[in-house]
């Protein structure tokens, strides 16, 4: 096998173990019971702490206009949304509607990427739009009399984070010559965290099991800024378009795991709508990975 082939499996390797670990979240947090808020500020205090060493080393030189630390604190405030709406998610509703109203993101990006940055919307894009909003419907049933008010609530809060993550990629993307990925990490945690810390209910924490702290806090290590290190080490050894492809790991992983261990065993119909959610996101990233973006 030559160099660069090696170094390219090696890089798919990587990507898949991340998003393969990023699946496992919801066994960690149905072990961990607490308030999803709590469990979302201990994650995002320890990826934090953990980014501030790479931070010293992964810099980039130029000064960084005014408008990019804007571009921060929002990134900041969108990334707080995103993971306590996602880990409210997981417990209102299925792990299956948690994580497939999540993966909404790559259609939601390629729906604001014209006026956000400047891209053409594509017949393709406008196909797998149809194709992921469908899926949604098949997955959710909301014909169907077992469809609960925590899975419509469940689902919404999926589908927020969804909508603030879509934000923290495109953002990510016009911060990308000013900071680098370690900066961006530990400075939109300064924001991120202190906002986090609001949203915990008086008493939550201590009223919290010590070893759900300690689980939620190893997770954070390994899941999190392990898992995180794992990706960005991989992309940068395989095509971005490719990476996010291997990324959708993560919902099946997430769905294949509450099936094996949480007996959450979705009806045959929210199978083939979260089949359909995840092929619109394939077509969408797919049909990116010619893009001269930046990953």
């Amino acid at each position: 096998m030559s160099p660069d082939r090696s170094r390219r499996v090696g890089g798919y390797a990587l990507i898949a173990g991340a998003a393969t670990s990023w699946g496992m979240w919801p066994l960690i947090l149905r072990r961990a019971p607490m308030d999803a808020s709590l469990q979302s500020v201990i994650v995002m205090s320890i990826l934090t702490l953990a980014s501030l060493p790479l931070c010293l080393r992964d810099r980039v030189p130029a000064r960084a206009p005014r408008a990019a630390w804007l571009g921060i604190a929002w990134l900041g405030v969108a990334d707080a949304m995103n993971i306590a709406l996602f880990f409210a998610a997981y417990q209102r509703t299925s792990v299956a509607i948690a994580v497939l109203t999540h993966y909404l993101t790559p259609v939601l990006v390629a729906l604001a990427a014209p006026w956000a940055l400047g891209e053409r919307m594509t017949a393709r894009t406008w196909g797998a739009t149809l194709t992921s909003l469908a899926g949604l419907v098949l997955l959710l049933r909301p014909w169907s009399a077992g469809l609960s008010r925590g899975d419509l609530v469940g689902a919404a809060l999926g589908a927020g984070s969804a909508v603030f993550y879509a934000s923290n990629v495109i953002v990510t993307k016009k911060l990308s010559r000013a900071f680098s990925g370690s900066e961006q990490m530990f400075f939109h945690g300064l924001v991120a965290v202190p906002l986090l810390w609001l949203l915990v209910p008086s008493g939550a924490l201590a009223s919290a099991p010590r070893a759900s702290l300690v689980v939620i806090a190893l997770a954070a290590l390994g899941p999190g800024a392990l898992g995180g290190l794992t990706f960005v080490w991989g992309l940068r050894r395989v095509p971005a378009g490719h990476a996010s492809v291997l990324t959708l790991l993560e919902p099946l992983v997430a769905v294949l795991l509450a099936a094996v261990w949480l007996g959450e065993i979705p009806p045959v119909v929210s199978v083939f709508g979260g089949a359909a959610v995840l092929a619109g996101a394939v077509v969408v990233v797919t049909g990116r990975t010619t893009s001269s973006a930046p990953a």
